[in-house]
């Protein structure tokens, strides 16, 4: 029964994975997941999360670790099948990379469990698409100190994220010079409520920018850099792209990342006068404890019950929600003393965001 729970998680992945535009991964889990059910090398490598849940993200865990032995030279035969490292996907034999990896996994179990003690640390630089919209909905004036807090940071590099350039037909914002140039955000008609943002903030003013995360990355050392490239999916280019442009940012505009959890990051988090104090977070509410949730949403109480005219408080998500019956990930924004906002759903990587709509108001 264990390893069928298992081979369940990474077969749910591999949907997901083919949902979300990686061929190469989902024909590499489908055959994981046999190889769980059948006691192979895969089965081995993640004894000890037999019984783990799909929210445990072991599939990519497992990933990310062959990921780091292809891009650091360990696994040649593999890399002839990863385009992140030169080599090509044939979709016409969607399994062909299955041999060289269930070789390099019989080959590596110290370094594919190792891999597997820590959540992912995917950092998705997509994502800050849709927070900078929350951010440009939320600043109620032009330059406006704003005070950026994230929870679950990983690396920080969305901390950094109005440095970014990002375009969805006529609609342009950010530096024209940026590394990092997202384009097509938004499905359709790029929503009123954003257009109006970016025309009361032609730009942001950060002032402070600080994270947390149990775990943190630095992104600016050679082990930091690989984790972040190895939890990238392959087979997904602009991904890639974006990282690498990323990480250019970062070694130019500071942010601080504490080991810390979110919980324990936020009591020590004050409002200050003459600023607007953000809090935002995205996609990992699901590695949180329900406890430790429970007191990180006590503490941001305290912070909007503190927030006045002079020191203003706003929260920025993009989580798992089910909105009308139907589960999905959504941008989500709330103000001291104000229902919450829910501006637009995505897909989990953040591009491209969802229609055109009224942002809806929940009690």
């Amino acid at each position: 029964m264990p390893r069928e729970v298992a081979a369940g998680a990474f077969a749910q992945q591999a949907a997901a994975c083919a949902r979300l535009g990686s061929p190469l991964y989902a024909a590499l889990l489908e055959q994981v997941a046999r190889d769980i059910r059948d006691g192979g090398p895969c089965a081995a490598a993640i004894a000890g999360y037999l019984d783990a849940s799909f929210d445990d993200a072991v599939p990519l865990r497992l990933l990310g670790g062959v990921h780091a032995l292809v891009l650091t030279g360990r696994a040649p035969e593999l890399a002839a099948h990863y385009p992140s490292a030169g080599g090509a996907f044939d979709p016409a034999r969607p399994a062909a990379a299955w041999p060289a990896f269930r070789e390099v996994v019989a080959a590596e179990p110290e370094w594919v469990r190792a891999w597997l003690r820590n959540p992912p640390q995917t950092n998705e630089v997509g994502r800050s698409s849709l927070l900078v919209a929350g951010l440009l909905h939320t600043v109620p004036t032009a330059q406006l100190p704003v005070r950026l807090f994230e929870l679950g940071s990983s690396a920080g590099l969305n901390l950094r994220a109005e440095q970014f350039r990002y375009t969805a037909g006529d609609f342009v914002w950010g530096p024209v010079d940026s590394p990092v140039h997202l384009t097509d955000t938004w499905r359709g008609e790029v929503p009123g409520w954003l257009r109006a943002g970016a025309e009361r903030h032609p730009s942001l003013r950060i002032v402070e920018r600080r994270g947390c995360d149990p775990s943190p990355i630095d992104p600016l050392t050679q082990d930091g850099s690989l984790a972040l490239r190895a939890y990238l999916w392959p087979d997904q280019n602009e991904r890639r792209a974006r990282l690498d442009g990323a990480l250019g940012i970062a070694a130019k505009v500071p942010a601080t990342v504490e080991a810390a959890g979110a919980d324990e990051f936020l009591a020590n988090v004050e409002l200050e006068p003459g600023t607007l104090t953000v809090v935002w977070h995205s996609i990992m509410r699901q590695y949180v404890p329900d406890a430790a949730w429970a007191r990180v949403e006590r503490e941001l109480d305290r912070l909007a019950a503190a927030a006045g005219p002079d020191a203003g408080f706003a929260r920025i998500s993009f989580e798992p929600r089910t909105v009308d019956g139907e589960p999905g990930f959504w941008l989500v924004t709330q103000a001291p003393g104000e229902p919450e906002r829910l501006l637009t759903p995505a897909p989990p990587h953040g591009l491209p965001a969802g229609v055109d709509a009224a942002p809806r108001r929940r009690a």
